[in-house]
């Protein structure tokens, strides 16, 4: 008896379906987030309200529907809906993509291409969409979770409006997981703190959260398990980062924001998040001590020592120990005073010599070792502050000629508070002194 699969006329049973794929919403009004792009007032809301969808870059982390959202913009605009992925797909495959969009449009069809991944493609592959985006031959929908200011040319992006999609909330992966419960008729054999743990190490993902849900939902239990029992049967999630991605930008734009915000908990939060992310710690290390010299400064000279001395232990003990001298670096720098005014003042003289980088030096300050030199009054007139007043002269030291800027403005605060002192009694004398 030949097999039944043999048979030309026998259907052949349903392949399994993951989750994800079984739920995935058939409307727009069905996806589960995104309410501020979607709504009526959002970008996307209006556009299709207006009947004019242009194109598009959809930018966000995994898991939050960029590509459900692609395929729904084209069910709702009558466009037919192309995916390819910059992975895999080359100029020839491209080429097939174009011709066969073209064609469809000779037949009063037109085409949402949705590019995943759009950011793998060079800047020469981004440049061969722009003529057919331009005729109308595709509207274009790219994915990408990497800044696409960093990562798409200019000229594209000239050419489609990048909209940014976020990280699923709790409560809106707890609608998921309740969504997912009626697909599979059953509620998940957890107690209520676990199940906030489930969907915590989803970590916004909705994508990992269904297929977490999966894994639960195929347990065989007598009673609900708790936290604990969960984390036994259950590996837990990694945190998204990319060490060479956006990711791993934004976070320690949060740590260097929380040290100058003065706020220890935040700063070690980051500082930590960082780390759990498989950050090098000496890369930790240099940032920290830039934090120092850049938004602390003279405030607190000992800060930048610090830093350096939290360095120098890590190379000697490694990681894990000498990563605590790393946080503790971190706290100082959160709690010491704030001061940019040497950064300020250095970034001040930069622009100065930028702008006067021709003028000499006034002659009375240069050094004359020939007869010429003398003669030409090199070192006339000098003034040698050990035997002024005070061991302070007053005389002039920039360029004859050049307005007097004022660089360096220290603040009220920790030692800097001295150095105004200081600074103050010198531009006083100056006055009096003629300088």
């Amino acid at each position: 008896m030949p097999d039944l699969f043999d048979s030309p006329s026998a259907t052949p049973p349903e392949a399994p379906r993951p989750l994800a794929d079984r739920i995935r919403p058939a409307r727009l009004s069905e996806v589960i987030g995104q309410t501020r792009i979607l709504g009526d007032d959002g970008p996307l809301g209006s556009m299709l309200a207006a009947g004019s969808l242009s194109s598009l870059i959809l930018w966000g982390p995994p898991g939050v529907g960029k590509t459900t959202i692609a395929r729904l913009l084209a069910d709702e605009t009558d466009l037919a809906f192309v995916q390819i992925s910059a992975i895999f797909t080359g100029v020839p495959e491209l080429r097939k993509v174009f011709e066969a969009a073209r064609l469809r449009r000779q037949q009063g069809k037109g085409t949402l291409l949705f590019v995943d991944e759009i950011h793998r493609f060079n800047k020469a592959q981004q440049d061969g969409f722009l003529p057919h985006m331009e005729d109308g031959t595709i509207l274009l929908v790219g994915a990408t979770t990497e800044n696409p200011s960093f990562e798409l040319n200019a000229a594209l992006l000239s050419r489609a409006q990048v909209i940014v999609l976020e990280r699923l909330s709790l409560a809106e992966l707890e609608l998921l997981a309740q969504r997912a419960e009626r697909e599979l008729g059953r509620k998940l054999p957890l107690t209520p703190e676990a199940r906030d743990a489930l969907l915590g190490m989803a970590d916004g993902d909705g994508r990992a959260c269904l297929n977490l849900i999966e894994q639960v939902a195929a347990w065989t239990t007598t009673a609900p398990l708790d936290t604990d029992a969960m984390a036994q049967r259950l590996m837990r999630r990694a945190a998204k980062y990319d060490k060479s991605g956006d990711e791993h930008y934004n976070l320690i734009s949060a740590l260097h924001k929380s040290v100058r915000g003065s706020d220890p908990d935040a700063a070690l939060y980051w500082f930590a998040r960082m780390l759990e992310g498989g950050e090098d710690p000496r890369y930790l290390a240099r940032r920290i001590t830039r934090m120092a010299v850049e938004d602390i400064g003279l405030a607190d000279p000992a800060a930048a020592r610090h830093c350096l001395d939290a360095w120098a232990i890590y190379e000697r003990l490694g990681s894990p120990e000498g990563e605590l001298a790393l946080a503790q670096a971190v706290i100082y720098l959160a709690l010491a005073p704030k001061s940019n005014a040497g950064y300020a003042a250095y970034k001040g003289a930069r622009a100065e010599a930028r702008r006067t980088g021709s003028l000499m030096p006034p002659a009375h300050i240069l050094n004359a070792p020939t007869k010429l030199m003398k003669d030409q009054g090199y070192g006339a007139g000098y003034a040698y502050d050990h035997d002024a007043e005070d061991g302070f002269s007053g005389q002039n030291y920039f360029p004859d000629g050049m307005k007097r800027p004022v660089l360096y403005l220290p603040v009220e605060r920790g030692f800097e508070r001295e150095l105004k002192r200081r600074l103050d009694w010198f531009v006083s004398q100056r006055l009096k002194r003629g300088g």
